[in-house]
């Protein structure tokens, strides 16, 4: 059992607003101090800013579409448009974040060597922003690791396994931020230590590479919930152990679920009833037991139960051709 959905999404809308209002006011210092001191560094750390600010934003729709209730154009909702709006502000990292900073890398690495000025702004101006980005990241993790306990999985698990990307990618972007204004900060003391401005191209580089590896993780992580997902394994095992033990169901066939929004999950059940049900009792049987399911478990937003028999050659095949060795 997971937590109600309702404190979720106002936590999640919490997480995302945080971190709008943060990114947007460094974004804005960055690139003040960028343009001051020269540093490629502190640019590609300003584009990555203005990365995570179109990030949250798409964040937001995400949060705002994916509510709307289901309909006749969309019988199981719009859960999905999570999955779409997230996948985007991983493109969004990449294309404003990750593009930007190799361009700047590469420019100031094979370009004109750049005289380093005021470095000690931009020294404020890092400190400044991992302050603001430490108070976005902490939010992220407490948001983790409180839905994480509550599923009684650790941090590691739940992100991995979590059908919120709001929350993810979050996560994921502060944790990218700290590590970039890190090797922003490297970058822009060894050139004021060397007077080489070579060193702020590398760590120009280097923070494009990051932006470009989280890029990929979170879009990878919305290609699969959109392509239909199965739904936590927990859950799974929980529900196919409750449908054993109908006293009018010989043997669980096949189980099939799939997320179609955060905290919603469709289940398709496919029965061995006892032979001796009539048509009656098969029915009442039925409705029973999707009551029972939806109580148990208020993540299953729609629930099928189809009679069939186990001994059936084609339908063994289906299953045994999804599941293997598993079975």
């Amino acid at each position: 059992m997971v937590a109600s959905p309702e404190p979720v999404k106002s936590e999640s809308r919490l997480t995302v607003l945080l971190a709008l209002a943060v990114n947007l006011a460094i974004a804005v210092m960055k690139a003040v101090a960028g343009v001051i001191t020269g540093s490629a560094a502190l640019l590609a750390e300003a584009g990555h800013s203005v990365a995570d600010t179109f990030t949250e934003g798409l964040l937001l729709t995400a949060l705002r579409r994916s509510k709307r209730p289901a309909d006749r154009r969309h019988p199981f909702g719009y859960g999905k448009d999570r999955y779409f709006w997230s996948l985007l502000a991983a493109v969004s990292i990449f294309v404003s974040g990750a593009v930007f900073a190799f361009y700047e890398g590469f420019s100031t690495v094979f370009g004109e060597p750049t005289e380093q000025t005021s470095p000690g702004v931009g020294y404020a101006v890092l400190a400044i922003a991992f302050a603001l980005e430490s108070v976005s990241w902490a939010q992220a993790v407490r948001q983790v690791r409180r839905e994480a306990r509550s599923e009684g999985r650790s941090a590691i698990a739940f992100l991995r396994m979590s059908d919120d990307p709001t929350v993810k990618t979050v996560f994921m972007e502060d944790s990218a931020a700290l590590v970039g204004l890190l090797l922003a900060f490297a970058g822009l003391g060894l050139h004021h230590l060397t007077g080489s401005s070579v060193w702020d191209g590398v760590a120009s580089l280097l923070i494009g590479l990051l932006l470009a590896v989280a890029a990929f993780v979170l879009a990878g992580t919305n290609r699969g919930l959109l392509i239909g997902r199965q739904a936590d394994p927990k859950l799974v095992r929980a529900v196919w152990a409750y449908l054993r033990e109908v006293p009018e169901v010989e043997q669980v066939v096949d189980l099939l679920t799939m997320a179609v929004g955060t905290d919603r999950v469709l289940l398709c059940a496919r029965l061995d009833f006892d032979d001796g049900l009539g048509a009656a009792d098969l029915e009442r049987a039925c409705v029973r037991i999707d009551a029972e399911l939806r109580a148990r478990w208020p993540d299953l937003d729609e629930v099928f139960l189809e009679p069939v028999p186990r001994t059936d050659p084609e339908l063994r095949s289906r299953v045994l051709a999804r599941y293997g060795n598993l079975l």
